[in-house]
C-alpha cells in the first residue's frame, strides 16, 4: 500500500445558532484571535499555530444534553482543554459564560458547558 498524501487537520467547526457570539465566547476563553469572521462562519486560531476552533450557524441547532439521554440530542463530540490550575480555570471559564455541568465523573476534570450546551472539559495537567 502507499502512503497517503499528506493530511493535516486544521480546524474543528462546532455548529451554533449564532457563530459571532459563540466565538466570542472561545475566544476569551482561550485567548485565542479572531481569523476570520463571516455572518455564517468564525474561525479562531491560537497564537501559536494548531488546529483551530471554527463556528458555524446552524439554524436548526438543538442543544445537546449531558449526560446522554435516550431520545434526545446528544453531543457529537467535546473538546478537551488541559490546565495547571483546575480551580482557576474553572473560575475562568464559569466568568466567561460557561456553566458548571451538573455531573462530574472524575475528580482531576470538571465539565462544563459553553452558552450553546456543548460540553467541554478542563482536565488537570501534571
Amino acid at each position: 500500500m502507499t502512503a497517503p498524501a499528506r493530511l493535516t487537520l486544521t480546524t474543528v467547526n462546532l455548529n451554533t445558532p449564532d457563530p459571532a457570539a459563540l466565538a466570542r465566547f472561545y475566544a476569551r476563553l482561550l485567548g485565542w484571535d479572531i481569523e476570520v469572521e463571516e455572518a455564517d462562519d468564525v474561525i479562531l486560531r491560537s497564537t501559536d499555530g494548531g488546529v483551530g476552533l471554527s463556528f458555524q450557524r446552524e439554524p436548526a441547532y438543538v442543544r445537546p444534553t449531558w449526560p446522554a439521554e435516550a431520545g434526545r440530542q446528544q453531543m457529537m463530540m467535546h473538546l478537551e482543554i488541559g490546565v495547571e490550575d483546575l480551580d482557576g480555570a474553572l473560575a475562568h471559564a464559569l466568568d466567561c459564560g460557561a456553566t458548571l455541568a451538573a455531573f462530574q465523573p472524575q475528580e482531576d476534570v470538571r465539565v462544563c458547558l459553553d452558552p450553546d450546551g456543548h460540553p467541554f472539559c478542563l482536565w488537570l495537567m501534571e
